[in-house]
């Protein structure tokens, strides 16, 4: 019995440990459309909304993949901002082309129009839609997905989202919701700046809030759970746009989005955009001792100065402080960025200005500057958005597509 007992404990300790959910590969919907379920676009003529995040797991283009998709044929491709390979910079215009490679024409959506027209659909059966968010609001991807969503119902063309991760989860919602006053192509839709959706699950949300008369399906993702961050999927980070070069960035860009609407340097032009905030005037150590005494959630705040290369303060020497996340599931960027923006413009009052239109355009409304000015404290303002944030909660629920 001991050599038997003996035995047993050996084979037990040699069998290989389950799988983690951060060790289960997640299987972005363009693997699983062309895999599993290429018969929604066989003898189909399509148009992609993409860019170039637009990858499979072996960072094969979705272009490449569905141009050479058996019985289907792709007839044209819409572009986003950033452009088809995400080379252009933030607000910069997109042009129509004919894509190198495949010789399909180029319609840009980030120029003279920001919603496909019936010239361009004209000769498309179906829309496919696949393009890496980052769980923000005020991202412009989202507001082509709702514009695309809206020419396609008009045309009476099928829609199809190919789904890809909230790379912030999909559990933890903040911010404000959209005001529709403040409605702008930075915040086109009633939802918090961190919602908590896949690009599936929001496509799903703007149908049924906007009352379209659409065709949409999902090509699901396999192995994503809502509680799962872009790096405990196992897909490669492909920065979506020149500003959110890493997952860090994405992380705290919910908050410090914010700085682009004051006239601090929210680090563009510099390595780390976002992770950062300053300006010529500023005593970073100085700044860095007072936010730390705050004992904000999850964040350190360090001393650093830089020089911007482009954006705000291109070329001149800046203070502040770098954000240093240290417990992301305690950590809040909203709250943390009010406190950052609260304590400069206290001590920096003649310096600090706000840019009030675009900051609330970012916000959604104009209740949280208005706050900041009456010197309103960051735990108020956060506590006034609970309420629009629990009805928000219950009515995505039926939108949800993974547990």
């Amino acid at each position: 019995m001991a050599l038997l007992a003996a035995v047993l404990i050996t084979i037990f300790l040699c069998l290989p440990a389950p799988a983690s959910q951060a060790d289960t590969k997640v299987i972005p919907g363009i693997e699983v459309l062309v895999a599993e379920q290429l018969h929604v676009i066989r003898g189909k003529r399509v148009g992609l909304i993409t860019n170039h995040t637009g990858v499979d797991r072996k960072l094969r283009h979705d272009i490449d993949l569905l141009a050479s998709a058996p019985g289907a044929r792709l007839v044209a491709l819409f572009s986003p901002e950033h452009g088809i390979r995400g080379a252009a910079q933030a607000g910069e215009k997109v042009r129509s082309a004919i894509d190198a490679k495949t010789r399909v024409p180029i319609h840009s959506l980030y120029g003279e129009t920001r919603r496909p027209n019936a010239e361009m659909l004209r000769a498309v059966d179906v829309l496919v839609y696949d393009i890496q968010d980052v769980g923000s609001r005020f991202y412009t991807y989202i507001s082509t997905l709702g514009e695309c969503m809206q020419a396609a119902a008009g045309q009476k063309v099928p829609f199809i989202v190919l789904d890809r991760p909230n790379p912030l989860g999909g559990e933890i919602l903040e911010g404000p919701l959209l005001d529709p006053a403040f409605r702008s192509f930075v915040g086109a839709f009633a939802i918090p700046v961190r919602y908590g959706l896949t690009p599936g699950e929001l496509a799903s949300w703007i149908k049924s809030n906007l009352k379209l008369d659409l065709g949409l399906s999902v090509v699901k993702m396999k192995h994503w759970t809502r509680k799962q961050w872009y790096d405990e999927t196992n897909l490669v980070w492909v920065p979506p746009s020149p500003n959110i070069p890493t997952i860090a960035s994405a992380l705290v860009y919910p908050g410090m989005c914010l700085i682009e609407g004051t006239n601090l340097s929210e680090g563009r032009g510099t390595t780390t955009p976002f992770e950062i905030v300053g300006a010529p005037w500023i005593d970073g150590v100085k700044l860095a001792e007072r936010l730390n005494t705050l004992a904000l959630p999850g964040v350190l705040f360090r001393p650093i100065a830089f020089t911007p290369t482009l954006s705000k303060f291109s070329g001149e020497a800046c203070q502040g402080v770098q954000l240093h996340v240290t417990d992301r599931k305690s950590f809040r960027p909203l709250p943390t960025a009010l406190a950052v923006i609260q304590d400069i413009r206290r001590n920096y009052s003649e310096q600090f200005q706000f840019r009030s239109a675009h900051f609330d355009r970012l916000a959604g409304t104009d209740a949280v500057r208005k706050a900041i000015e009456g010197r309103q404290p960051a735990a108020e303002i956060v506590a006034t958005w609970q309420d629009d944030l629990k009805e928000f909660e219950a009515t995505r629920k039926k939108f949800l597509l993974y547990p």
